[in-house]
């Protein structure tokens, strides 16, 4: 039975929210002030004040309560579980996309450069990268290089780990880049050799050639194959939850696990991604007509 009903309380809802009493004692005093109480609590030489909402208090004066006994009650609008998950793929997406340019435009442009040691490292990362699956590199970032710098963070003596949600970003920015490298590498070779020669005939030199001349053109050809590429690495951010990283799906697969409504739950979830792609698809033809006018 279809029970679509249910489903708006997982992106935003109404919760009740406790106000505890952290000490034990009596409530020495209830004072209302128009819409909100402030409620006294003392016992064993001590004394704290708490506020709340007056329509809420659940406590009289002269009350014996104990530590986590409840005071007062008050609803509190609260985002939802969805709203959660879908907040961070949108974050974990946008910082693997700056990065997956910024790794495949230096990479693209050490793939066709002169020296070397610099194309072949190119060439190696990039064929490393496109030749083994994506959730095996979330794994290496995750297990291995994850636990090796969080391990030598700890016995430098550092006090804090670097969360998993970074770890997860750079395995998508990693794997992006070398995808994002090939597009570089194919739309600066598509530009005739004779702009090149031109513009250092009129004496730029191979960063002010690449900056003003030939990398504005390939930008514009290379701009719906990175559109394509984006939208993949949105739908490849659902692969995060299996390193504990509550996107969108991990969110939804939660919510299915206690719910019991797989049917809507997956169609929704299903339907945020199209949202997130088809915007994602329609920015990127934006600018591409701003870039041909």
């Amino acid at each position: 039975m279809w029970r679509w009903y249910r489903i708006p309380q997982y992106f935003v809802y109404h919760d009740d929210v406790e106000i505890r009493s952290e000490i034990e004692g009596d409530v020495t005093s209830v004072l209302i002030e128009g819409e909100t109480a402030k409620i006294v609590v003392g016992g064993g030489g001590e004394s704290e004040t708490y506020a709340a909402p007056a329509a809420g208090v659940t406590v009289t004066e002269g009350d014996m309560i104990y530590a986590g006994d409840t005071l007062a009650t008050y609803k509190k609008w609260k985002i939802g579980i969805l709203i959660v998950g879908l907040w961070l793929t949108i974050k974990v997406s946008m910082i693997a996309i700056v990065f997956g340019i910024l790794i495949g435009l230096f990479a693209g442009l050490a793939r066709i450069s002169d020296n070397p040691a610099l194309k072949w490292s190119a060439v190696t990362y990039i064929e490393l990268i496109r030749g083994s699956p994506l959730l095996v590199q979330i794994f290496i970032w995750y297990f291995v290089l994850g636990t090796l710098i969080n391990t030598m963070i700890a016995k430098q003596g550092g006090s804090w780990q670097i969360p998993p949600l970074w770890f997860g970003v750079a395995a998508l920015a990693f794997f992006t880049g070398a995808y994002v490298a090939e597009m570089v590498r194919a739309g600066i070779q598509s530009i005739h050799r004779g702009q090149t020669e031109a513009a250092r005939s009129l004496g730029m030199n191979y960063v002010q050639t690449m900056g003003h001349v030939i990398l504005p053109q390939a930008m514009m050809r290379i701009l719906p194959p990175l559109a394509g590429q984006f939208i993949s690495l949105i739908k490849d951010s659902s692969l995060l939850g299996i390193i504990a990283i509550r996107e969108l799906t991990k969110a939804t697969r939660e919510v299915v696990t206690t719910s019991l409504q797989p049917f809507e739950l997956w169609f929704v979830c299903a339907l945020l991604y199209l949202i997130l792609t088809f915007s994602l698809s329609m920015l990127v033809q934006y600018l591409e007509r701003r870039t041909l006018a």
